[in-house]
């Protein structure tokens, strides 16, 4: 079993630097750990998502910027093999984004993304995260930072049950991915 690191962003607006929520579920051997969520005051009062997620300028105008969190977060990214999103580019995207507003050091580890890791280990589609978590069992509030990092953790550690590891990455898996991608 793994370490790994499950990361969820909402954003203010199409600005990938506006991150304004974040969840974090750190799992080890099986098992979650660590959860952890903040808000983030982004950049510019500009936001465009809310209905998508709930949150305004007025719930993050106090909140800690990126910067300012980051010593706060740093020590969940630390030591683990790899990092894990649901739409892995997005958040890979956000983080990249925010570490370089901030002139802080990106993070380094690759990112296992669980649209890809879902409909490789279950031929799960639509793979939205609702239709994955309703498939696993998982509850969620879907676009609630900890809830949506905490079930992509839980499907990253359902694969790991059923036979995928970080280690072999998607070799153990490949043939069903470009099966699944010629449909």
């Amino acid at each position: 079993m793994s370490s790994f690191l499950a990361i969820d962003f909402e954003t203010a607006n199409n600005a990938s630097d506006s991150a304004c929520a974040i969840g974090l579920v750190r799992a080890e051997n099986g098992k979650i750990i660590r959860e952890e969520a903040f808000l983030i005051r982004p950049p510019s009062p500009d936001f465009f998502f809310t209905h998508i997620h709930g949150l305004t300028w007025e719930h993050v105008a106090d909140a800690p910027d990126f910067g300012d969190l980051w010593p706060d977060m740093a020590p969940l990214f630390d030591g683990v093999d790899f990092f894990a999103a649901h739409n892995a580019g997005f958040d890979s995207r956000v983080l990249r984004s925010c570490c370089d507003r901030y002139g802080l050091d990106i993070p380094t580890k690759d990112f296992t993304c669980t649209v890809k890791l879902a409909r490789g280990m279950w031929e799960v589609r639509p793979t939205k995260l609702p239709n994955v978590a309703h498939f696993l069992g998982l509850e969620l509030t879907h676009h609630d930072a900890l809830s949506d990092s905490r079930a992509c953790a839980n499907i990253v550690l359902a694969a790991e049950r059923d036979g995928w590891s970080f280690e072999t990455g998607y070799d153990n898996v490949r043939e069903r991915y470009i099966a699944i991608d010629q449909l």
